[in-house]
């Protein structure tokens, strides 16, 4: 199974879930992959010792930039492997704009190649809806909206929609969407408010598991590890287990 985890917005707990995700299901004993496909590589600087120490050449740049196969890197995690980011993936749109090859299916292209060694692959994407995000629909079976309280958030949901049945449309009418995870949820108005509005608008696609706000998240990656490494009793690490048994993992 191949899962793009996206949002429009930043700071949603995209990367927090995309980290967890892996993590955990890895942990259960399946072999997973984690590609990194924001710039801000956030998940390869938690999950890839001595990140700083990597050259482009290393990361999944080479892959959208240069058509070369995928650099797979080890975790510190059993089962866990990651494909790191690079900064420099920031120019992806400039550069994909001009291409005359089938510039959305860079990634899918390489991936198809290796995908046959997991179980499940996560795609980490940017809050943005360019070519790396498209690049990774193409090469998914199904996507992972992350969304957050407030009006914004919520609003994010419909462009990103949109970016989902185009790809659907034109690169990959296999393309699921595999439902939207709320998340940072607390007991305010605002929050309850949030939830109530998108359980009303997309009936059948909320999760049933929301994923609280928890500061033990922040800390775990501060410490460059996984939130079952950090504190597996944190709300959110049962938070993250409950959804794994929701939608990956249900006989686990």
């Amino acid at each position: 199974m191949i899962v793009s985890i996206a949002s429009q917005k930043g700071g949603v707990g995209k990367t927090s879930t995309a980290i967890s995700l892996a993590a955990g299901i890895a942990r259960k004993g399946k072999k997973v992959l984690l590609i990194d496909m924001d710039s801000q590589a956030n998940s390869s600087k938690v999950l890839v010792p001595d990140y700083s120490k990597l050259d482009k050449d290393q990361t999944v740049y080479r892959t959208i930039m240069d058509r070369k196969p995928l650099v797979i890197l080890r975790t510190k995690i059993p089962n866990l492997d990651i494909v790191a980011s690079h900064i420099l993936i920031s120019e992806t749109d400039v550069t994909l704009t001009t291409a005359l090859d089938h510039r959305e299916a860079r990634l899918k292209n390489e991936l198809d190649k290796i995908k046959h060694n997991y179980d499940f692959i996560f795609l980490d994407n940017p809050p943005a809806l360019g070519w790396l995000t498209i690049n990774s629909f193409t090469a998914s079976d199904s996507a992972l909206i992350v969304v957050s309280p407030g009006y914004f958030e919520l609003d994010s949901v419909v462009q990103i929609s949109k970016t989902i049945s185009n790809v659907q449309e034109f690169f990959n009418s296999n393309l699921k969407l595999l439902g939207l995870l709320f998340t940072m949820s607390d007991s305010t108005i605002n929050t309850q408010t949030s939830l109530q509005v998108l359980r009303q608008t997309y009936t059948d696609k909320v999760l049933k598991t929301i994923i609280p706000k928890n500061v033990d998240l922040k800390d775990a990656h501060m410490q460059k590890q996984d939130i079952f490494a950090f504190n597996p009793n944190a709300n959110a690490a049962k938070a993250y287990n409950t959804l794994i048994e929701e939608v990956f993992l249900p006989n686990a």
